[in-house]
């Protein structure tokens, strides 16, 4: 039988117990718990208006920055080229992007939101207040700054270590 940490020091998040495995790196186990959560209540909200986690990042950069061929959606996205065909395609069943060949370049294909596409925004935009009213309801200003900070350093340093491997 698997053992685990049972002390109330080291419960993580709604009391979960931290798998012993795990207690070197309390705030990694957090930051896995928090994305799987948050990534489960953004798919909660998005389900509503036919968006899947992911997709809405998508949409949101067609929106602010226009047409993108797909390999400038990869790079925005810091994604992979599958899983960006796997989202481009779905959005595209979907009605609200189209793919166009891109004119300086065949191989390449441009995508755009449809105006079923563009008729998202204000929803997309309000479930995005919705989830940070949900993240950081009743949190201080002063709080949300030191928060994002930290945050914004952590991702720093993952983005060092990751380009340092590579």
């Amino acid at each position: 039988m698997a053992k685990h940490s049972t002390s109330p020091e080291h419960s993580g998040l709604g009391g979960v117990p931290v798998p012993a495995a795990a207690l070197g790196g309390p705030i990694s186990h957090a930051i896995f718990r928090i994305a799987r959560l948050h990534k489960m209540m953004a798919g909660n909200l998005l389900r509503r208006v036919g968006l899947h986690p992911g997709q809405e990042m998508v949409m949101m950069y067609l929106w602010e920055l226009g047409p993108q061929r797909q390999t400038d959606l990869i790079r925005l996205m810091d994604s992979d080229a599958a899983t960006m065909t796997r989202t481009i395609r779905r959005l595209e069943h979907a009605g609200f992007v189209r793919r166009s060949p891109c004119a300086d370049d065949k191989r390449a294909f441009l995508i755009e939101p449809t105006a079923a596409g563009r008729a998202l925004r204000p929803q997309v935009e309000q479930i995005w207040n919705q989830l940070e009213g949900i993240v950081v309801g009743g949190v201080g200003e002063r709080e949300r700054q030191t928060t994002r900070r930290v945050l914004e350093g952590l991702e720093e340093r993952l983005t060092h270590a990751t380009e340092s491997r590579v």
